[in-house]
Formats: structure tokens, C-alpha cells, sequence
């Protein structure tokens, strides 16, 4: 697997656990912790700020709730993968993640080594969801789809450059490796991804893909 540099936000208000996880994230030379939190609030500002390549967000906060700060940040059209990390495997709470725009949900009980590769895998681009949780958003998405709405997600909008990145994105690219592949910088390319997700109406990756993947069915 390629190892790709990949800053990381950390917004939990459980300090024992955030340690814990920092220092497992740590023993990977290629993963950057830019900033941890265990306030909702705060952890907006500090996402808007630094603009992280992947945002650990837990669903249970004390001051605002987890699902609350996804909602805002992808109206924000934040760049960043936003990996919901927590020990709700409530149904309600898996689809309403999915549905606002989470690119992946973890369960805070996954073994050390599978959650750093579950780390590994969207840091070049894949989407993650716990196994003991993936029947459930596969059950939604199967029994849930929604007639293919050309006007709402007209790629004709697209400049052409967007359009070589929207490739890119339904491929599973990270922006590191879209804005390698394209010889542009990264800050280029979350640029154009906001940009994409406005002009399309999308709120993250892993709605864009599912409808992407859809509407070649």
C-alpha cells in the first residue's frame, strides 16, 4: 500500500481515549495528528482552520452533537473525510451519518491494527465502514436508491478541470494523489472539490461515488 503523508483531526471529548488513539496513530511515520479537541465547537473552528485531510469525529460529544458538526461542516463544503468514530452502532445514527455526508464510520471496539488500516485505506482514497456495521448501510443503500436526477447532479456544469477531478474522486483518489496525478498542488485541488460538491449537490465523496456508481448501472 502505498504510504501517502495525511494530516489528522482528532475531535472526541473522552481524554483518555483521544490519548490512547493519538499514540496509536503515532506509530505510523506518515500519519500527522494537526490538532485534537474535545469540544465540538472548538473542533469546528479547528477543522475550518486547518483543513485536515481526515477528520475523526465522535457521534457523542457534550456541547454539540457529533452528527450536528458533520451536518455544518459539509454545508461548509469542508474538504476533508469525515470518518465518524464512535461506539454507536445504533441504525439511526449509521444512516443519518451517511445520509448528511460522512465518508466512513468506525466503531470505537475494532481491534488496534484493524483501525489503522482502516486509516491507511483513506488516506489513498477508499471508503471505510466497521464490518460489524456494513450490512446495515449496504441494506439502506440497496433498498433506498433514488431515481437518477440529471439537474440535480449535472456534470455538464463542471469546468474541465473540475471534470478531470471528478474522475479522479469516483476512482478513490485522494486529493495527494489527484493533485499528483494532475502535476497541480493539493490546495488546487480542495479548491475544485468544494467547488465540485457545490456545482453537483453532493455533500461528500461517498454519496458522490454511490451515485456515480449507480448511474453507470
Amino acid at each position: 500500500m502505498e504510504q501517502i503523508n495525511c494530516s489528522i483531526l482528532l475531535i472526541d471529548d473522552h481524554p483518555m481515549l483521544r490519548n490512547g488513539v493519538k499514540q496509536l496513530i503515532n506509530t505510523v511515520n506518515h500519519f500527522d495528528i494537526v490538532g485534537e479537541t474535545g469540544s465540538g465547537i472548538e473542533g469546528v473552528k479547528l477543522a475550518e482552520e486547518l483543513d485536515p485531510d481526515i477528520i475523526l469525529l465522535d457521534i457523542n460529544m457534550q456541547d454539540v452533537n457529533g452528527l450536528e458538526i458533520l451536518r455544518y461542516l459539509r454545508q461548509k463544503n469542508i474538504s476533508s473525510r469525515i470518518i465518524m468514530f464512535t461506539v454507536s452502532d445504533a441504525k439511526e445514527d449509521i444512516i443519518t451519518a451517511l445520509k448528511t455526508g460522512a465518508d466512513g464510520y468506525l466503531l470505537k471496539d475494532m481491534e488496534p491494527e484493524d483501525f489503522l488500516k482502516s486509516l491507511q485505506e483513506i488516506s489513498i482514497g477508499k471508503l471505510v465502514m466497521d464490518n460489524a456495521i456494513s450490512h446495515i448501510i449496504l441494506n439502506y443503500m440497496r433498498h433506498n436508491k433514488q431515481p437518477i436526477a440529471k439537474q440535480m447532479h449535472d456534470v455538464s456544469l463542471l469546468t474541465l478541470r473540475e471534470n478531470e477531478i471528478f474522475n479522479l474522486l469516483v476512482q478513490g483518489l485522494s486529493n495527494k494523489l489527484i493533485a499528483r496525478d494532475l502535476g497541480i498542488v493539493e490546495s488546487t485541488v480542495k479548491v475544485h472539490i468544494k467547488s465540485i460538491f457545490k456545482k453537483l449537490n453532493f455533500k461528500s465523496r461517498m454519496e458522490m461515488t454511490v451515485w456515480y456508481l449507480q448511474s453507470k448501472e
